[in-house]
């Protein structure tokens, strides 16, 4: 699809902001008004529209926060409990917890970053979570998921869409968790979940293949991240 509209605009409402093509409010692809929480978030997602070039194709991967908005409309609110379970199960088997055995220097590297992580998140929720070396599956104790859990299902469902990305994405709840909180921001969530990788690239060079991929993965995170900023959900700094 070609853009068809001149101007884009924000109008506030009794139920939020709606974001407007041509003075008439846009509808996600389930046809539901798009309707934000926030100012700054429809602000942010007309601009996208926007940037559009005249007469220019509209691509959807270009519009990240549309994107997300329109999942918390469509999907979210009507699986609520579903999306909050399949992104609790992550924290059963999260990134963070399974290191590796050598070299020593990517068992410091794992150690120095994601240990600090681990910790926040016990301190924060009471979720001291299990590590172990390798990638045999362990048990994660039946309280910390509970409490992981808790923490999910405490954002609303435009923010609950946004962590799902994030936490599938990362491989890890405690990254999304962190960066929904600010603990962590988008580059340093991006270097925490691409860890293994990005040494490896230290070690042995890179490729086309592998370098495009990482910048997908760049662009999810730093999508999510803003899009829970502009929320103005998130928590200061610890």
């Amino acid at each position: 699809m070609k853009r068809f509209y001149q101007t884009t605009g924000v109008e506030a409402g009794g139920d939020g902001y709606r974001v407007l093509l041509d003075g008439k409010p846009m509808r996600t692809p389930a046809k539901s008004v798009l309707v934000v929480p926030t100012a700054p978030l429809g602000e942010a997602i007309a601009a996208e529209w926007s940037g559009v070039p005249d007469k220019g194709e509209i691509v959807v991967s270009h519009l990240p926060l549309t994107r997300l908005a329109a999942t918390g409309l469509d999907r979210v609110a009507s699986q609520r409990t579903r999306v909050i379970d399949e992104t609790a199960k992550y924290a059963g088997s999260d990134l963070l917890c399974y290191r590796a055995t050598d070299p020593e220097s990517l068992v410091t590297r794992q150690q120095d970053t994601w240990q600090p992580l681990l910790d926040w998140v016990a301190a924060r929720y009471g979720a001291s979570l299990t590590v172990c070396k390798g990638l045999t599956y362990v048990a994660q104790p039946e309280a910390s998921l509970a409490r992981m859990r808790s923490a999910v299902a405490a954002h609303s469902d435009f923010a609950l869409g946004a962590l799902y990305n994030l936490t599938h994405i990362a491989g890890s709840l405690v990254i999304a968790l962190a960066v929904a909180e600010k603990h962590l921001d988008a580059e340093a969530a991006y270097r925490a979940a691409q860890l293994d990788e990005l040494y490896q690239v230290e070690r042995w060079g890179d490729d086309p293949l592998a370098l495009q991929r990482r910048e997908g993965v760049r662009k999810d995170i730093d999508a999510a991240a803003r899009f829970l900023d502009l929320l103005g959900l998130t928590r200061l700094k610890d």
